[in-house]
């Protein structure tokens, strides 16, 4: 059975506001007398068709909040959910989980990417490498053979070296 278009519907209501009879509108608007009843009784019991209560439960986070989460990511203020979280509740004093968090961005199309890894590389250190290159292009095997490395150990100087996530847009890099 098809189901009724929602101007159908606005119509047989507004005849039933107007005091029109249920088998009249039937007629006139091409339905059976049962789907004119029951679209009355809807309206006895909610106070129209439009009032109808949405079902599940209701949004944690408001439109606002949700814009501003966007906004956060765009900006590139925060990329990650639990850093959302930690602006929300320090600046708007808003409690959320980063997993509401989380579904309001893949809701809204983005989709979570591992950060690339770049080295800190500023003009004045690309300089240098490239001065140094230079300099020693010359030297043969021997040469390199007679210098003395130090033992390498690894240290961070920025951030972790494990992996770090963001929010993009796919198709975004």
């Amino acid at each position: 059975m098809p189901q009724l278009s929602l101007e159908k519907r606005a119509r047989i209501f507004t005849l039933l506001e107007e005091g029109y009879q249920a088998n009249i509108i039937a007629a006139k608007e091409g339905v059976h007398k049962s789907t004119v009843t029951r679209i009355r009784q809807r309206k006895e019991e909610t106070g129209g068709f439009e009032n109808k209560k949405k079902p599940g439960r209701p949004r944690v986070i408001s439109v606002h909040t949700e814009r501003k989460i966007l906004r956060l990511v765009a900006s590139n203020e925060c990329s990650t959910a639990v850093a959302i979280q930690g602006d929300l509740k320090n600046h708007d004093n808003i409690q959320i989980s980063a997993e509401t968090i989380r579904r309001t961005l893949r809701r809204n199309g983005l989709a979570s990417r591992i950060k690339k890894k770049k080295p800190y590389l500023k003009k004045t250190h690309r300089k240098r490498r490239l001065d140094f290159a230079k300099k020693y292009r010359n030297w043969s095997v021997e040469d390199w053979k007679k210098v003395i490395w130090s033992d390498e150990s690894k240290f961070m100087l920025f951030g972790s070296d494990g992996r770090q996530y963001c929010w993009k847009k796919p198709g975004n890099h």
